[in-house]
């Protein structure tokens, strides 16, 4: 765990910094909010922020975003001021915390990232086979490619791994291939030197530097542009970085770990994939099953999440009735954990005396692709005299609105890649911009 602390924490700093580092947390510290993105971009490496309420919490979160930078972010502040604590969340704060520092409170939040990221639910004894597999290579010094469905915890066994490493004290550092548009990986992955372009107004650090004597996941690789491949394919082999308008090579030493939903062989073959990539880092191939394979998972993976999602709604007690659990093990889950995910906190959102039924849950039971229905008459009159375009947009936005806004879950039930429902929506977006209609 490692912990940035922007502020002086109201004089609080010490006392919080030693109850960090007594719970293992490694801490740095930054004056301010710009001292503390300079190190953010020149490899100094967080896991969480905390930040002192006197500073602009919002400018902060902005910055992150800008530099696509993702720390979760706690603020801190004098005393349990109810207008404070709320302000601080409305600018993007996840959580607030009052001092002078409480140890349980503290070391309560350090505890939930740590989980957030590295806990794996299961009970299945196929899930349970997987993670003594990943155990036994997380020692090794070899790349690995973890493939799975969208929604199956590919990243979370990427954390899993880590952890289990000999890496496990040094940075953990994830991309997201397919969230991060193509002109903007190479200097994501390499970093840049000032002026190497126009805007580069700093030297930033790449993800490979970041990730030194550690681990880099670059997750749904199988997103990323085959011309970017190449210049992927030498760092990995000579283990050295060109950073973009840089003069010399940089020597890295980073453990690689590769996702992806896709059918990688068939990648290849259709040309998208560089064949000599994927022999490069499929050294070993950690497969993890769909969720509707291990049915042993569903049950400890929605008592989970009630308890997440009621604790984070402040709801007191749920709990999910005979016909619910019914609803649960009867369902197909084609989004997979994440997916069940959704469910749970809709579930809890819409019980009744804290009774999660199938009525709460909004399951149809059977897998959308084996349980085709005829749709009524009615809907396809509907649809005439609407431009294929039209039809296109409604059904992409009722899909995020049915994942609750998660696109790796919309682009999977849509049969899409993440990079082009991306493409779609900004699309969709600029339209709007010029007649002024829906952002």
């Amino acid at each position: 765990m490692r912990l940035l602390i922007i502020g002086a924490l109201s004089g609080q700093i010490g006392a919080a910094s030693q109850i960090a580092v007594a719970r293992g947390a490694k801490v740095s510290h930054a004056n301010d909010i710009d001292t503390a993105m300079r190190g953010l971009c020149n490899g100094q490496g967080a896991d969480l922020i905390m930040i002192d309420t006197s500073l602009d919490i919002a400018l902060l979160v902005s910055r992150l975003e800008s530099e696509r930078i993702s720390i979760p972010v706690v603020a801190c502040g004098v005393n349990d001021d109810a207008k404070v604590a709320v302000a601080a969340i409305k600018a993007g704060a996840q959580e607030y915390i009052p001092l002078p520092p409480d140890e349980e409170l503290i070391s309560a939040v350090l505890e939930a990232v740590v989980q957030e990221t590295n806990q794996i639910i299961h009970a299945d004894p196929k899930m349970s086979n997987i993670l003594k597999l990943a155990e036994k290579v997380a020692k090794s010094l070899a790349s690995i490619f973890v493939i799975g469905e969208s929604g199956t915890g590919k990243e979370l066994m990427a954390h899993f791994i880590h952890k289990k490493s000999n890496r496990s004290k040094a940075p953990f550092v994830a991309v997201n291939c397919a969230a991060i548009p193509e002109a903007l990986l190479e200097s994501e992955l390499f970093g840049y030197e000032k002026g190497a372009f126009t805007g580069a107004v700093s030297r930033r650090i790449g993800k490979f530097e970041e990730a030194h004597n550690g681990t880099l996941l670059l997750d749904e690789i199988s997103e990323m542009d085959i011309r970017l491949q190449a210049k992927l394919l030498r760092a990995i082999q000579e283990k050295e970085i060109d950073r973009i308008g840089g003069k010399k090579p940089i020597k890295v030493d980073t453990r690689i770990i590769a996702t992806s939903n896709r059918k990688m062989e068939d990648e290849v073959s259709q040309g998208n994939f560089r064949e000599d990539l994927y022999f490069r880092l499929n050294v070993v191939m950690v497969e993890i099953p769909p969720l509707a394979d291990r049915p042993g998972d569903i049950e400890p993976l929605s008592l989970y999440f009630m308890k997440k999602y009621s604790e984070a709604n402040n709801i007191k007690k749920s709990y999910i009735t005979k016909d619910g659990w019914q609803s649960l093990k009867s369902f197909n889950w084609p989004g997979n954990v994440r997916e069940l995910e959704n469910t749970i906190h809709r579930g809890v959102l819409l019980a009744i005396d804290g009774k999660i039924n199938s009525d709460a849950l909004q399951l149809k039971l059977g897998s959308p692709t084996n349980n085709v229905q005829k749709q009524p008459e009615t809907d396809a009159i509907g649809l005439v005299g609407k431009t294929v375009a039209d039809v296109e947009r409604t059904l992409i936005f009722d899909t995020l609105d049915h994942c609750l806004g998660n696109r790796t879950h919309a682009a999977n039930i849509l049969g899409i890649s993440i990079r082009t429902l991306r493409n779609k929506l900004k699309l969709y977006s600029d339209n709007d911009h010029k007649v002024g209609t829906r952002e």
